[in-house]
């Protein structure tokens, strides 16, 4: 019989207990969405009694459209947090950007930036058990709550585990003034979840993979906002974004509910990363993975052509040619996916695609001509 510490978050069981499973997950405390929320900023981290030395983790250019505002505001507070350019999300920014935070003595951070900052900062705050806000500039993928980040090497590019954000404060002002061409590759990525999903009930049948519906659900919740609402995604439109931020958000807590990227990453993702590898210029990830989604949903047998048109009405590439990538490029994207994560069991199945089935998806969906 279970016992139980008031003192505690939940039951205690009993050593003789036969049920043994155990899961951490960890949710942002706070969400604010929306135009103007950029001033609640200094107010959250009073909120989540910060102590007072922080720092802001931005680039180059998101210092002038957020990164130096948010370090104001935070001062005006009594904080203090110095601003500390950051680059390319590789291993090795990350390891000066750690430096650089801990020679200020930081004890929480902000993430002002695109998706290269917050994995950045993620990984920072991961490595040195700090909490972390993420204030997003751009909204290109869904990395913008999920307890993922990806550091590209010189020949590939790794998904490591990170901080989940405890709070997000997605201001629609500041993230619209961004190119429109990063919010169609974020709502491409969201779109992406349905072929992820459909790989992750395959794994549990074929592979007896353990499932969870509450993650699955939250993804396909995701996807299917940004497809129902793909009307109404349009350039210069501060309504876009948040009809967007938020499927975005969610896609995010999905994986922190799974404890595992599996609800949002699939042979869709597979493509695209194996496409990091293969291309001489890569294409956004977000829209890299619309496009693997589209010929995924093919193989799966399902809608394929919505997909299509949603990424089409969105302003999202459907072809190689909108990726700026070759035929060939592509083609040889297909024939590596499936040995990138062999524990990640998805349509590709465990062979794979010859390349003559690799030209044949790829013609038939329009991918390549």
């Amino acid at each position: 019989m279970a016992s139980h510490d008031p003192t505690s978050r939940g039951p205690i069981l009993a050593a003789d207990s036969p049920f043994g499973k155990a899961r951490g997950m960890v949710f942002p405390r706070v969400v604010l969405a929306g135009h103007g929320v950029i001033q609640e900023l200094a107010a959250a981290c009073r909120q989540f009694d910060f102590l007072d030395t922080g720092a802001v983790i931005t680039g180059p250019r998101t210092a002038e459209l957020a990164g130096n505002r948010a370090a104001d505001l935070l001062t005006k507070e009594g904080f203090t947090a110095p601003v500390i350019i950051a680059n390319e999300a590789t291993d090795a920014e990350v390891a000066r950007v750690e430096t650089a935070v801990r020679a200020v003595g930081a004890r929480f951070l902000v993430a002002a930036g695109g998706g290269s900052k917050i994995d950045i900062t993620k990984v920072v705050a991961h490595r040195l058990r700090i909490p972390f806000v993420s204030l997003p500039t751009s909204a290109a993928h869904d990395g913008i709550s999920s307890p993922r980040a990806s550091l590209h090497g010189s020949e590939r590019t790794n998904s490591i585990e990170a901080a989940v954000p405890i709070g997000i404060i997605a201001d629609t002002e500041v993230i619209v003034r961004a190119p429109f061409r990063l919010l169609a590759s974020g709502c491409a990525d969201v779109i992406s979840n349905v072929t992820a999903v459909l790989d992750w009930h395959l794994a549990v049948r074929l592979k007896n993979e353990e499932f969870s519906s509450t993650a699955a659900t939250l993804s396909e919740y995701a996807a299917r906002e940004i497809i129902d609402h793909a009307g109404s995604i349009k350039p210069g439109l501060e309504e876009s974004v948040w009809i967007a931020i938020r499927p975005m958000i969610v896609a995010g807590i999905a994986m922190s509910v799974a404890g595992s990227s599996r609800p949002c990453s699939g042979s869709e993702h597979l493509f695209s990363h194996a496409l990091d590898r293969v291309a001489a210029r890569p294409s956004l990830h977000g829209e890299q993975c619309g496009v693997g989604a589209v010929m995924m949903m093919y193989l799966h047998g399902g809608d394929w052509q919505r997909l299509q048109a949603t990424l089409r009405s969105i302003g999202a590439p459907t072809t190689a040619a909108e990726l700026g990538v070759t035929p060939e490029e592509v083609v040889n994207a297909l024939v590596l996916a499936h040995t990138l994560r062999p524990e990640r069991y998805t349509i590709l199945g465990d062979n794979g695609l010859t390349r003559e089935a690799a030209e044949r998806l790829a013609q038939h969906t329009g991918v390549i001509g």
